[in-house]
């Protein structure tokens, strides 16, 4: 198997991106990740969407400013390595600078394990207070998602099986 399934693992040991290729010529990461992640979320409009996000906002980041829209986003391309988006916008009203902030979710994830969507919305809702990924970004969102390094291991082995069965583009 060529090594370009491993694409999302760049940043990990070769021992870890050996063991995977091993599990994808096996065809047996997909039952592994079945079996730690049975169930996908049951979040289908935006409107649960932002409701899911505030609660976790309103849960770990009280004092932080306040959100105005989060979406699934079909332009959001996971290839790139992009699986969510936080944007601030800035507009003038009369006299006062009003900012909008916004959490795109790519669309991918709109059929994705609870574990992953919440670990993205955790990444995107830390850069409200942390913009660099810093030591002290990784604490608040360990923070938020207990086992948030596990599970962003385990969502980049989600999107390299979606790679290798053709499901990303």
């Amino acid at each position: 198997m060529k090594k370009k399934h491993v694409s999302y693992l760049s940043g990990y040991s070769e021992q870890i991106q050996q063991q995977v290729e091993s599990l994808l010529s096996a065809d047996k990461l997909g039952s592994y990740l079945l079996k730690k992640y049975p169930y996908c979320h049951s979040l289908r409009s935006e409107k649960q969407l932002y409701q899911y996000t505030i609660d976790l906002k309103n849960q770990y980041l009280r004092k932080s400013p306040p959100l105005s829209k989060v979406r699934f986003d079909d332009k959001i391309d996971v290839i790139h390595n992009a699986l969510g988006l936080h944007s601030q916008i800035s507009r003038i009203q009369g006299n006062k600078l009003k900012a909008k902030r916004e959490i795109k979710v790519a669309s991918v994830f709109k059929k994705a394990p609870q574990d992953f969507l919440k670990m993205i919305i955790v990444h995107e809702l830390a850069h409200f207070k942390e913009r660099d990924h810093n030591r002290a970004f990784y604490n608040l969102c360990s923070h938020m998602q207990a086992d948030y390094h596990q599970v962003e291991l385990d969502l980049r082995l989600y999107l390299t099986y979606l790679q290798a069965c053709g499901q990303l583009y």
